[in-house]
Order: structure tokens, then sequence, then C-alpha cells
């Protein structure tokens, strides 16, 4: 296909050849400088096409950084012509094929990935000191000479096409490649280079397995989703200090990747020295300008294991291509372009009902324990009981690091005294007949001495229990000097504190947009844990005699809440 006439008019020094290329950001075409009799590449961006009356300005912009841009890695601009109607860069013509034909011709072993990569890396790293983000790294955008040096198109297109955000048509037909995009470059946040480091990771991950780090076959929305919501799949067949760094340039959250390309590039290195042995980037016959610290970090490698073994990969071949649909400029007319964000921030229902459902079950939480009773009504048995002095079924005060005394009217049997806490066992004591003093009138006196372990269990108020041979059992409230300071009150106090870090991190996890679908059965767990210890813990420090359904209550009600909020907290992080 022959050059539009106007192209030719507008770059009258070059002579215009065929169309060679079409991409997602313009076409290209071949050329030759009439004097110098120089092989070039004419990108033509049609800007009258993209609808956004602010590009020309932009492009200017860019365009007078990318012809600054000086580096082995990076296919330099050589001039840049607006018109009109175009935006057209005159760049180096490489005619070397793209990383993309390579991978799905022949393939590439896991060094010259390695090599491939360090060299994107490079360019990146000079095109971000530069101030340029690229924001479309990929495959075909990694270009050979004939002499086999990668180098790095497109430079600064994206970003100047719609200013980094991701764009899509009604029908999901996506601007760009959403195969490598970030997670923050799909939602429309604030782009750094991150952005490029995480489509290198995932250019790199492709290139040693053959597969990509998300499910590919339900679409270019689909996809972008996964990366906002869900882990990349772990490296398969690929050695752990590679696996290690690749999955380290993919995290989703930009500022738990490397902070810049160089930094990706030492630890790549170094991993791949590791693996592959002295000599591997030699082996890999891919030619690569490396700074002084990525050397630094091959040589400290060497240093590290000199008699490492060498290892020889086998070539992996790309078998799948790109299946999600994207759009090229040049189709764009008549379409309407919106920003990906309004897709992904309409994924999951909303999170204020849940919310506010969890905040109300967190307030019944707070009020309900201080509206049980002080004490439980305990019927009197008809028995004559008196315990350290003070008559049941009234209320006792007790201090359980020392002995007490029971007394009563008339006994035949041993004597039993036990303490519990909604029904669960505190320990007590059992007085055997012969150890009891009676009287002549039938009374009896026997002194009880407490479990040491009691003064430290129990706190605040509990029920109290006295059986007296087959005389039915006597039952009242006993209070304590202890309060924080026993098991009862530290105990539920830790717990409590405990549940709510647990639910905190499992929170935080979520706002961090990591996917865990059973967020909401633990939130129960610890919810309802969250809610006994609050009930307990206000019972013991109000010295309120613990009651069942209360607690129950309470624990209902923290499961409850608990489970709302994270509920609300995942769909939140959803729609964001």
């Amino acid at each position: 296909m022959t050059a539009p006439a106007g192209l030719a008019s507008a770059l009258p020094q070059y002579a215009i050849g065929n169309k060679i290329g079409s991409g997602g950001m313009g076409v290209v075409y071949e050329g030759v400088h009439r004097s110098l009799g120089r092989q070039v590449a004419i990108k033509q961006l049609p800007a009258d096409l993209i609808g956004d009356p602010d590009v020309n300005a932009r492009f200017d912009r860019e365009a007078r950084v990318l012809a600054s841009l000086d580096h082995p890695h990076i296919v330099p601009v050589y001039d840049y012509v607006q018109t009109g109607h175009d935006n057209l860069l005159v760049m180096e013509k490489l005619d070397g094929g793209t990383v993309y034909s390579r991978f799905h011709g022949a393939g590439l072993t896991g060094e010259q990935s390695c090599a491939i990569t360090l060299a994107m890396l490079g360019g990146l790293h000079a095109a971000h000191a530069a101030g340029v983000l690229h924001l479309d790294v990929k495959p075909k955008n990694l270009l050979f000479t004939s002499a086999g040096v990668v180098k790095v198109a497109d430079f600064g297109i994206a970003q100047v096409v719609s200013e980094g955000a991701t764009m899509v048509t009604h029908a999901g037909e996506v601007l760009g490649t959403p195969a490598y995009i970030a997670p923050e470059q799909a939602m429309g946040n604030a782009l750094s280079p991150a952005a490029d480091v995480y489509a290198a990771g995932t250019v790199l991950y492709e290139l040693l397995c053959g597969e990509l780090p998300y499910d590919r076959t339900r679409g270019a929305v689909s996809m972008m989703r996964q990366r906002i919501f869900n882990d990349p799949q772990p490296l398969p067949r690929v050695p752990e200090p590679l696996a290690t760094v690749v999955m380290h340039s993919l995290a989703r959250d930009p500022l738990h990747r490397y902070r810049d390309a160089e930094a990706f590039a030492v630890d790549l290195s170094a991993a791949a020295t590791a693996v592959f042995g002295s000599g591997w980037l030699e082996r890999s016959q891919v030619p690569v300008h490396l700074g002084p610290r990525v050397m630094g970090s091959i040589t400290q490698q060497l240093h590290r294991q000199p008699d490492a073994p060498t290892m020889i990969t086998p070539p992996v071949r790309g078998t799948v291509h790109e299946p999600t649909r994207s759009i090229d400029l040049s189709d764009l007319r008549g379409r309407r372009l919106r920003p990906a964000s309004e897709l992904m921030g309409r994924e999951g229902p909303s999170p204020l009902w849940p919310g506010l459902a969890g905040a109300v079950a967190v307030i019944v939480l707070a009020i309900l324990p201080f509206l049980a009773p002080k004490t439980i009504d305990h019927p009197s048995q008809g028995l004559s009981l008196k315990v350290d002095d003070q008559s049941t079924p009234g209320q006792v005060r007790l201090t359980l690091s020392e002995d007490f005394p029971i007394t009563g009217s008339a006994i035949n049997g041993d004597l039993t005294f036990e303490l519990d806490a909604a029904g669960i066992p505190l320990g007590g004591r059992q007085i055997k007949l012969a150890d009891i003093n009676k009287a002549a009138d039938g009374s009896f006196a026997a002194n009880v001495d407490p479990e040491s372990y009691q003064r430290w269990l129990v706190g605040g108020a509990v029920t109290g229990s006295v059986r007296a041979g087959d005389d039915p059992v006597q039952r009242f409230t006993v209070v304590t000097e202890q309060r924080l300071a026993s098991v009862m009150g530290a105990g539920s106090l830790l717990l409590g504190l405990f549940g709510i870090a647990y639910l905190e991190s499992i929170m935080r996890t979520l706002r961090r947009g990591h996917r865990r679908p059973l967020a909401p059965v633990s939130a129960t767990v610890l919810g309802a844990l969250t809610g006994g210890s609050v009930w307990l813990l206000v019972s013991t420090l109000t010295a309120r005699e613990p009651v069942a359904t209360y607690g129950v209550a309470c624990a209902v009600a923290g499961a409850v809440g608990a489970a709302l909020l994270v509920l609300a907290t995942a769909w939140s992080k959803r729609r964001a």
C-alpha cells in the first residue's frame, strides 16, 4: 500500500515508500532521506480522528522530548512534522523484525528473554529519566536491528493519545494493548515509571513460559479487571530466582513493585546469572548495553557463585496470539471512547447498605453488654446457707485468695462449692462430710480453701453454687475484688484486640485491591470472637454476672458487623 499524497507533501525531503506496519497508535510507512540516503520509518498519528482538541499540543510537547532521547536501546526520532491533519514522527527503520515475531517463530531461550528484557529496561530507564513514560510496552514494540540489538519503539504515543488513560468503546474494544497494562493504568489513576515496570514484567513472564499471568480468553475488559482485583498466577516452569524477580515486578500495588526500571534490571541480571551461570549474556547473542549498576550486579553474583553450573534452556515459543479485541487510531471514526475506569468502577454492587448495616451492628455490640442486669435472679431452694457470713441466694462478696466458711442448718452428705460464668465451669472444691464440723443442733460449718488458680482466673461477678449432700443446689451471685487483673478481664481484652487487629488486616488487604473470597467467612468467625470478648470484658469490669443470652447476642452482633464491613470494603474497592 502506497503512502497518501498528503504525507509526501508534508515530508518533501523524504521519498515515501509503502506501508510497512500499523498498530493501535498509528500507521507506519517506509522512507528514505533524499540527501542522506538514510532509511527511515514514518509513523502517522491521525490527530483528526482522535477527537481530542488538545492532542496536537500534547504531541508537539512530547515529540520534542522524544527527539532528545539518545540511548542504544531506544529507537531514535530524527524528525517531527505537524500538519493540519497529521502528526508525523520520522524514526530509525529497523529491519530485524520484532520480539513478537521471533517469539512466535523460532522461539526464545531463557537467556535470550532475559537479555531482551535487560535491553528493554535500559531503554525504559533512560526515557523515565527524561520524563517520558511508554505505557504501551509489549513484544510488538520491541524491534531488532539487523545486528540483533533490541530497541524500544513508540515511546510516549499512548501518553499523547489519551493522557495515560486506557480508553475503550461501548462494545468493549480497547485502544491499546490490555494484555500488558498496569492495574493503575486501567483504573485511570496517577501513573509513574512503575506502570512500565509492570508491563516489562508481563513481557518477561510471557517470554519465559509462553503464557500470560492472567486468563486471556474472556475479553479485554475482563483481562483488565483481573489485573485490578486478582493476583497474577505464579510463574510456571521457571527457576525460583527468576520467578521471584518477575513476580515482584507484577505486584498490583505500584509501591510494592521495583521503584524504577534499573532496580528491576539489577535484580534480573543477578537472578539470570544465578540460574544460567557465567557467560549467559554472551551465549544469548543479544547485544545489551549495561549500566554500571547492572554490570556490577552480574559481577557480584559471579563472585558469590564462582563455580555455578551453566544451564542451557530450550527455546520457548509463543503459541497463542492475543485474542482480545483492540482498535487502531485509524479505526476510530464514528466510535465514542470512554475511560476504562468507568467500566471498572461499576464492578460489584454498592457498598453503602452493607456498610451502614455493619455500622449499626457495631453500635449494637457496643451498647448491648451494658444492658445486661447486674445480677441474675437465683430463687431460694429452701436451704439456709451462709457463705462467708453472707446470706444466700443474695449477692456474696468473696476474696478468692483467702479461705472462707460456709454454714447452714443441716447437712446429710459431702459439701460441694463451685463457680461458673454463663454455664462455663471455673473450678470449685468438694469437702467430705467427715471434714465438716457439726453442732448438736444439726447445724454445720465448713471451711473452703479456693483453688489457687481461681484468684487469677475469676474477675468481676460470677455465679456460685453450693450442694450439700442430696439437697437441691443453691445458686447465688459471687462478686470478687479482681477486675482487669484476671484471666476473664485481661484475657477477654487480648482476645478482643486480636480479633480487631486481624479484621483490620483483612480489610487492609482488601483496600489494597487483593481479592480474598473467604474474607467474609473469616470475618464472621473473628467478629463473633470479638463480640464475645467485648461482652465478657464489659461484664468483668462492671461486675455484671455473665448471662449466656447476652453473650450469644454480642457474638452474633460482632459476627454480622464484621462480615458486613468486610463485604462493604471489598465492594467499595471493586467500585473504586
